[in-house]
């Protein structure tokens, strides 16, 4: 609480500076980093980041928390799913999912031909849509960026813990 007043992660201390929310930091560290092609410093390329960063927290990650909720945390604790509730945000998750299918139609990833942090965060809703149940069958390009370009990028598979979740040892 004394580094996230919502009492969840991520958040991060760097000397005096305390920053939550995901997007934040991202947008942080790849400036702090001097990373312009995780976040390029052109204007017009950075407000399409932007966008996609705002877009993410503001519609698609409460889409896709849905079927987290209901296809996996529900499972988890012994409770049903409930087939009305994923009926209900069908027809905005796949106008959601449109958005993105069409812009990754458009370019090889979320902000032209290099991934940014606008795919890692994009990305990070969906990362268990296997056991999310996400409708994706609709949205060829989302899933060949998903499946093809983003969980065979070495920064997603740095990063990414897999089923059992639980990190690897470090030895």
């Amino acid at each position: 609480m004394a580094i996230n007043p919502n009492a969840s992660i991520p958040a991060m201390r760097d000397g005096d500076l305390v920053l939550w929310e995901s997007n934040a930091i991202l947008q942080y560290a790849a400036d702090k980093s001097g990373n312009a092609q995780a976040y390029p410093t052109d204007l017009k390329t950075r407000a399409d980041v932007n966008r996609w960063l705002l877009w993410e927290c503001g519609a698609w990650f409460p889409s896709c928390y849905v079927y987290l909720v209901e296809n996996c945390v529900k499972p988890l604790l012994g409770a049903e799913t409930d087939p009305a509730v994923l009926e209900a945000e069908a027809e905005n998750f796949h106008k959601l999912a449109g958005i993105l299918n069409t812009r990754l139609g458009e370019n090889p990833w979320v902000c032209g031909d290099q991934p940014t942090i606008a795919d890692v965060v994009v990305a990070a809703p969906m990362h268990l849509h296997g056991w999310q149940r996400l409708p994706l069958d609709r949205h060829a390009n989302v899933v060949k960026w998903m499946t093809e370009r983003v969980e065979t990028a070495p920064w997603w598979q740095d990063t990414h813990v897999g089923e059992g979740f639980a990190l690897p040892d470090a030895a």
